[in-house]
């Protein structure tokens, strides 16, 4: 019997352990993927930690994988064994709820998330649908290939679909795991590009990002910051901080754009006074397709974007998940398998 190792949580809020599980063998329009890199993102931890609703135990999570075909299912065109591979957080839709049927699969209802509706990157081996599958381009390694799947894209599909146009000034709130990508892609986009965090000592790293002007929320009103540059057309809120994003609202120009990425579910404190002025404007912006993967990865390549990573291997899972958890990693963590 074939088999491949997982990591997996048998109980909500449970620790990683490595077990074997026979090598399961695709089903039609699906591939088996051998695992080669898997990002540690921090929504793992929505699926893993209680209350978990509507997840099935054991788990296996992982939605920032990158590998190779290793076996194609019946009826699979257009991908072959051998073939470079990612996986993010869109891994399939239904293709008959009504989003699906205008072609707007990322807000599918019934989207599959790899790792939290199949077994996910935690592992040697993973199945998928084809309709998750985006190509890996030459120049990438898997590594850096594998958080681009979710958080690369997220930041990448933020900026590309704000309207903001080259030189216009840009802010990217938070230098973390999405904002040290977002400060890179709106550099590299052609944006005046704003980098906001707390205290000084990210500007160095901010700065050798893309960033043309730092704002230290600690020290002064970012807002106002913002305003004495001319005021910033889109901000792209990359911190998961509620209260950081309401604060840059005032420093939008006319007709600007807060396009909120960072996930927490506290109240977003901006009055419809603040909005209506200035007819400003509230976006919120999910992932990404698999195609939208393909094109973040090849501008990626093109204009050397690339993730910040801590590279740990599948059987110390453990320790990355925490090290993510406490935010202590620079900026993403990423198991490595077969790379």
């Amino acid at each position: 019997m074939s088999v491949m190792r997982v990591a997996q949580v048998t109980e909500p809020g449970g620790s990683f352990e490595i077990v074997e599980r026979e090598l399961p063998e695709p089903g039609p329009g699906h591939v088996r993927i051998a695992v080669e890199a898997s990002g540690v993102c921090h929504t793992d931890a929505v699926f893993v930690q209680p209350p978990s609703p509507g997840i099935t135990f054991p788990l296996v999570t992982g939605h920032e994988v990158a590998g190779r075909i290793d076996a194609p299912g019946e009826g699979v065109d257009g991908w072959r064994t051998g073939d470079r591979v990612e996986v993010g957080w869109f891994g399939g839709q239904c293709g008959h709820c009504r989003p699906c049927r205008r072609g707007d699969f990322i807000s599918c209802r019934f989207l599959k998330v790899p790792g939290r509706d199949y077994d996910g990157g935690y592992a040697t081996h993973m199945v998928a649908p084809v309709q998750a599958l985006a190509r890996i381009p030459e120049g990438l390694d898997p590594v850096d290939a594998a958080p681009l799947g979710c958080a690369g894209v997220t930041s990448f599909m933020g900026l590309r679909n704000s309207g903001a146009r080259a030189g216009d000034l840009v802010a990217v709130l938070g230098v973390g795991g999405l904002g040290h990508l977002g400060v890179q892609y709106a550099a590299r986009m052609g944006f005046e590009t704003v980098a906001i965090a707390r205290g000084r000592d990210k500007e160095e790293l901010a700065r050798r990002l893309g960033a043309e002007h730092y704002i230290d929320s600690t020290a002064s009103d970012p807002a106002r910051a913002l305003e004495e540059l001319g005021g910033a057309q889109v901000v792209l809120g990359t911190a998961a901080s509620s209260e950081a994003m309401a604060a840059t609202v005032d420093g939008l120009a006319p007709r600007g754009k807060l396009v909120v990425i960072g996930v927490t579910a506290q109240p977003l404190g901006v009055t419809p006074a603040q909005l209506i002025g200035d007819s400003l404007s509230l976006q919120g912006h999910p992932s990404g397709t698999a195609l939208e993967v393909e094109d973040t990865m090849a501008f990626s390549v093109r204009t050397g974007v690339r993730p910040m990573v801590e590279t740990v291997p599948l059987d110390e899972v453990d320790d990355a998940f925490a090290r993510m958890l406490s935010g202590a990693a620079r900026f993403r963590m990423v198991l490595t398998v077969g790379a």
